[in-house]
């Protein structure tokens, strides 16, 4: 299914690779792969010439520290995405390192926000895990949720005055765990972002927003704590194809889950046994690859063959990887992006972690464009990609829904609802829903297109 593109990466050297996000940087009205370094530059991969190029950023690059994790999300209300990066290794002399939270665009130089005077970011006591953005308020400008190996959630945010401040014990977030993984989405709530964190040897945290920007824990009461197993990767999915949004947890040498809503009894497990059978999971990525209609899982292995699951017949089952099985490979972060603009999804995986270097690999599944799509990119009210809203599709009969995507841990995809639809042309309407509670509704808009919604 999936075939090897890695040679459109223009410079692919080995390794130590850790998470992926998609954003427009630095502000160039282009899509880019961020891709953390763990022994050496990040990276930022534009695609220009029909390659995937490395544009060089000394500052981005930081390489005299080890990056886990990277995500996105406009923090400061001015219309453009900023970069945080997660250092997880002790930096040079011996002090911790700390991590970065880069302003830029406009051929601007990346200011570092977090080492402006007045800014409230210790170099963190542990290694780093995962980190997804959070906008809370509703209001467009989101902060940065991080967890560690053992100590509590913490959530920066850019006050009023410009500083950058840990506000999670304000809201309610500063619960203590080895966070594995971060999903912040209306998955419980109507509208509002809640925050879903799944951890390493201990429950899982699910975080219901309740109004005022603050949070209430209920994973036990939502069916999603899961004491049993160690939740490495999270995202959203629509298991049962009603319409809204379920949950698919992939375990770190466990049962992986497909969690299904229930409006009485909260979520419960229905992986059949192929989905569930343990293996070594860093990323899951949920998307339609192949522009049919439905959405495929990807399980991204660490020392183990990647696993693909597809959705036939309301049932899910194992479909070959195609040059995608990585048998060997070391995968970390993993997110699709519609790099090169013809309408297909590219999935980018790293590899390496702290283990061992390893090339990025790029695939794509060749025909693809013979199917229908529709891309959604809904916007905040400030003109930034609206990371948490939510998108419904309704054409031929049937509601296909995605939620823009606010990062899981090691991946973040671009902030664009890719919907395929198969054999079919005609688009019935496109609904979209905002963490502040707007909507919009776009009738019979062209199949084949960027779709941008603008705040209402």
């Amino acid at each position: 299914m999936l075939v090897d593109v890695s040679s459109r990466i223009a410079t692919n050297p080995a390794l130590l690779q850790s998470g992926v996000a998609v954003t427009d940087w630095p502000g160039a009205g282009r899509s880019a792969f961020v891709v953390a370094g763990f022994n050496g530059p990040n990276r930022v991969l534009c695609w220009e010439d029909g390659a995937l190029a490395d544009t060089f950023d000394p500052v981005v690059a930081d390489p005299a520290h080890s990056a886990v994790a990277v995500a996105v999300a406009d923090v400061d209300g001015d219309g453009r995405e900023e970069l945080y990066v997660l250092n997880a290794a002790p930096g040079s002399g011996g002090r911790r390192s700390r991590d970065r939270l880069f302003r830029a665009g406009g051929g601007e130089r990346p200011v570092d926000l977090l080492d402006q005077p007045g800014c409230d970011h210790p170099a963190a006591p542990r290694p780093g895990r995962c980190v997804a953005a959070l906008d809370r308020g509703g209001d467009g400008r989101y902060g940065f949720v991080v967890t560690d190996q053992g100590g509590p959630l913490r959530l920066y945010e850019v006050t009023d005055d410009g500083r950058v401040a840990d506000r999670a014990l304000d809201a309610g977030l500063a619960y203590a765990a080895s966070g594995r993984s971060l999903l912040c989405l209306p998955l419980i709530s109507e509208h509002a972002m809640d925050v879903v964190a799944g951890n390493e040897g201990a429950a899982n945290f699910v975080f219901r927003h309740t109004g005022n920007g603050r949070y209430d824990e209920v994973a036990t009461a939502a069916g999603l704590a899961d004491p049993e197993e160690d939740a490495a990767a999270l995202a959203p999915v629509d298991v049962d194809g009603d319409g809204r949004l379920d949950l698919v947890a992939g375990s770190w040498a466990g049962s992986h889950r497909l969690w299904l809503r229930d409006d009485r009894e909260g979520f419960f497990d229905v992986a059949p046994a192929a989905v569930a059978a343990p293996s070594r999971a860093r990323t899951v990525i949920a998307a339609d690859l192949d522009n049919d209609g439905e959405v495929e899982l990807f399980f991204n292995g660490f020392g183990e063959a990647n696993r693909l699951f597809a959705r036939r017949d309301g049932r899910w089952v194992q479909v070959g990887c195609g040059q995608a099985v990585e048998a060997s490979g070391l995968g970390t972060g993993a997110a699709v992006a519609d790099i090169d603009g013809d309408g297909v999804l590219e999935l980018l995986v790293a590899h390496g972690g702290a283990q061992a270097p390893q090339p990025l690999s790029l695939y794509k599944v060749p025909g693809a464009a013979r199917n229908s799509w529709i891309r959604v990119l809904p916007r905040t009210r400030q003109g930034a990609p609206a990371r948490g809203a939510v998108v419904r599709v309704h054409a031929g009969g049937r509601v296909q829904v995605r939620a823009i995507d606010a990062g899981s841990g090691l991946g973040q995809a671009e902030p664009v609802a890719h919907v395929g639809l198969g054999g079919q042309q005609l688009v019935e309407r496109v609904e979209v829903s905002w963490p502040d509670g707007s909507t919009a509704v776009v009738a019979s808009p062209p199949s084949g297109r960027l779709l941008e919604v603008a705040h209402p």
